[in-house]
């Protein structure tokens, strides 16, 4: 029979590569498939190694490498990253038992599929392989047309396997894991040739308003099609990839949720993974038609770059992830590189997250009130509760400084479960101790909203205080009733039902729609800030906000200015017909102690 023999025992070993039999059919692509993969032959005996190399190569197989002897194989193997190791031992199997061993021992070479050519076989050495992990088990001398049946054999089922390991359910891409596998090759590659590399780190904006208001199967479709639109625009880039470089040159990867991933190998320049992005971002802002919709979506764009950034897969990934973020709190459809500044930032806001949750626990925040004055009498008719944070060390932190850490955390919940349980323990001490109490309103965030949990933290509160609820004011910004309107309706229904009063915070400034405006069951407008400090200057501002006070009007809602910090600006108001306002001119926010002096003066 035509075989392919090889002997340490003789010393011209020889390979003979008879005509070769047809082929067990098959279709083409997966033909090709198993002719491209990536082939690893090791062995104990050089020569031998080269012989199986040929003939491989004869059969048709295009990446065919020679290792290493068998003790140095599982180097190779973490850098070469083939897709099958052809094993020759020239004794009975037991160095590749070994080998064997190795692999089982690291998670991430289990999967690679190995074949072992022994010259001498019994049948416990075959099972104990096969025990092991080997794909297969043949002894010397072997038939060609049989070794390539095996191999592609072999190469197909280890190709299916990763498909369902290592593929993601939703879009077919890349999943975590085999992210994770190749950047940790991508890495090594690096630094053994010297090249670069970069992880495009991609998060779609309002990806969760599309999911809520079209339901998660619109949603999934939403992301098949970015997923392929990246995959195909990633493949358009190898213009800023050096061609010379072997192996895989991008991967692109669904990590979780709404966010993807570009690993990009061999680039001409480090600065060229920013043409990659602004690539991505134009193709992703094409409108997606999903469920009769043309939907316009955006997304940001974290990049680090290796080894600039980082050597090890964790350094370089968390760098594109903060990156990532920095770009989210910039705004919509940014980008950003990594940068040791951002480092620096980050791990502060790491440490002051850390610090707000060990505040909390420690009653280290503060309400303190912003008076409310109607414009009639001139007395205070009311306040807006808002949180501070007296740190123990660094004093009066800002609230511009860690709301939004709050907010990134998920600290947000508790920390407003906190602001409304404040302001009603509060409106009872100031009630135990005689003085007269105007209602106290306090700021609902949007991500209480998406939880749908507020109703349930403002009767916990009112039950534990033993308040009114009339005293309570629940204040909303426009972008978060609106977000999923039609639910945010039906609690806002049961808010009112308590008996809290409902106001819409920052009008003007989102994306209000009339019919749900008169539909909402509110009980007054707050003018944004940036209106007013125009009224003075600005004919535009001006008309805006008289046209806001008319519409409160008509709707029978109370209208509250906010910012005023001039008299001609509470002129104008008075003028309108304005009922109430808010600003330094009347006074800054006080702690509660002061509060009463206000009340009586």
């Amino acid at each position: 029979m035509p075989a392919y023999s090889g002997s340490t025992g003789d010393p011209k070993v020889v390979a003979l590569f008879p005509e070769k039999r047809e082929s067990v059919t098959q279709p083409l692509d997966r033909q090709a498939e198993c002719r491209s993969a990536r082939l690893l032959v090791v062995g104990d005996d050089e020569l031998n190694v080269e012989i199986v190399k040929s003939c491989l190569e004869d059969l048709g197989y295009k990446d065919v490498i020679a290792g290493a002897r068998s003790s140095s194989a599982m180097v190779q193997l973490a850098e070469m990253d083939p897709s099958l190791v052809v094993f020759d031992d020239s004794g009975d199997g037991s160095n590749a038992l070994e080998m064997l061993s190795a692999l089982s021992a690291r998670p991430h070479s289990r999967s690679v599929a190995l074949i072992i050519l022994a010259s001498r076989t019994d049948l416990d050495s075959r099972l104990k392989a096969l025990d092991l992990g080997a794909t297969d088990f043949l002894a010397k001398p072997v038939d060609s047309t049989e070794l390539d049946l095996r191999l592609r054999r072999a190469l197909l089922a280890k190709a299916d396997t990763d498909r369902l390991a290592f593929s993601d359910r939703i879009t077919g891409l890349s999943n975590r894991d085999r992210y994770f596998e190749q950047l940790d090759w991508a890495l090594k590659h690096a630094k053994r040739v010297g090249g670069s590399g970069a992880v495009l780190h991609i998060g779609l904006d309002r990806f969760g308003r599309i999911n809520d208001a079209l339901g998660s199967t619109a949603g999934d479709r939403v992301l098949r099609e970015v997923g392929r639109r990246l995959a195909d625009c990633i493949r358009e880039t190898d213009f800023v990839l050096l061609p010379s470089e072997p192996g895989p040159t991008h991967l692109v990867s669904r990590l979780s949720g709404d966010e993807f991933s570009v690993l990009l190998i061999g680039l001409s320049r480090p600065d060229s993974a920013e043409l990659v992005a602004k690539r991505v971002q134009a193709a992703i802002a094409e409108p997606i038609r999903i469920a009769e919709r043309d939907l316009a979506m955006t997304c940001s764009v974290g990049m680090s770059v290796f080894p600039n950034d980082g050597s090890t897969r964790d350094l370089i990934f968390k760098a594109a992830g903060a990156a990532l973020r920095d770009a989210k709190r910039n705004g919509k459809g940014t980008r950003r590189f990594y940068s040791s500044e951002l480092n620096g930032r980050a791990l502060h806001r790491l440490s002051l997250e850390a610090e707000l949750r060990r505040g909390l626990e420690n009653d280290e925040l503060r309400l303190f009130f912003q008076p409310k004055v109607d414009l009639a009498s001139g007395r205070v008719c009311g306040a807006e509760a808002l949180v501070r944070w007296v740190h123990p060390t660094r004093g009066m932190v800002s609230p511009a400084e860690f709301i939004p850490i709050a907010e990134d955390s998920g600290l947000i919940m508790p920390l407003g479960d906190w602001v409304i349980g404040a302001a009603c323990e509060q409106i009872r001490t100031w009630q135990e101790a005689g003085i007269p109490v105007p209602r106290i309103a306090v700021n609902v965030s949007i991500h209480q909203f998406r939880s749908q949990c507020v109703n349930q933290s403002v009767r916990k509160a009112l039950q534990r205080s033993g308040i009114d609820a009339s005293l309570l004011g629940l204040e909303f910004t426009e972008s978060a009733l609106m977000e999923n309107a039609a639910d945010n309706l039906q609690l806002l229904v049961e808010l009112k039902e308590i008996g809290t009063q409902l106001a819409l915070d920052d009008f003007g400034t989102g994306y209000s729609s009339l019919s749900y405006l008169k539909r909402f069951p509110l009980d007054e407008l707050k003018i944004d800030r940036s209106f007013l400090s125009e009224v003075e200057t600005d004919p535009n501002s001006a008309s805006i906000v008289a046209a806001i006070i008319a519409l409160a009007q008509r709707l029978g809602l109370k209208v509250v200015a906010e910012g005023v910090e001039t008299e001609q600006q509470l002129e104008f108001l008075r003028q309108h017909r304005c009922d109430e306002y808010q600003g330094f001119l009347f006074s800054q926010p006080v702690p509660a102690h002061e509060l009463p002096r206000l009340l009586i003066g």
